[in-house]
């Protein structure tokens, strides 16, 4: 898979992962940066988003789109679509400049807005990746969850680096009877859900 990306797509990553590494050195603010995720967790995500059962392929998070194009390619690979989801105005402007230079409209929808609302409406969730602001996890774990198809996964970043913020999260993960979860030491942690 990961030796037939699009040089386009390449060349936007590249570029994202030296703003994203430029931004956490100069100051700035938090909610500017592209806070994205690193490359080994992007191709995490990307195996296990072209190997799920039928069903929507969603992001909750998009930023400037770098992790959305880890998923673009295992969509393209598996002939499937992904819809992410974003809310302040300035990353989905990025994003949307990203995915013009990765040429990868075809297969990506980006939404501005609350993804809580849109998921009220969604059914059968084959994957979906939450990368957004840690307060809204539990809310979007509650809503996700049940939409999922039968082996469908939810994978949370940011397990282990905000593990403080997260546990109560993680810990209904880990009890929730609907689903096998684990924390996957990779990149930042990935609390992965696979929907039994």
């Amino acid at each position: 898979m990961f030796h037939t990306i699009h040089p386009a797509i390449l060349n936007r990553m590249h570029q994202l992962e030296q703003q994203d590494a430029q931004d956490r050195v100069d100051g700035t603010p938090r909610l500017q940066r592209l806070r994205q995720i690193p490359p080994d967790t992007g191709k995490f995500i990307a195996l296990l988003a072209a190997n799920t059962p039928e069903g929507a392929i969603i992001e909750i998070g998009t930023s400037a789109g770098y992790s959305t194009l880890w998923l673009a390619v295992a969509c393209e690979q598996a002939g499937r679509t992904l819809t992410t989801f974003e809310l302040l105005p300035e990353k989905v402007k990025l994003a949307q400049e990203t995915f013009q230079l990765a040429q990868v409209a075809d297969v990506v929808t980006l939404v501005e807005g609350d993804a809580l609302e849109f998921l009220a409406q969604m059914d059968d969730i084959a994957f979906c990746f939450l990368d957004a602001e840690k307060e809204v996890y539990a809310a979007c774990y509650k809503a996700v969850i049940p939409k999922l198809v039968k082996g469908g996964l939810l994978v949370a970043d940011n397990a282990i680096n905000h593990r403080e913020t997260l546990q109560p999260m993680i810990d209904q993960a880990l009890a929730d009877t609907r689903v096998d979860a684990l924390v996957v030491p990779i990149g930042k942690g990935e609390l992965v859900c696979r929907k039994i």
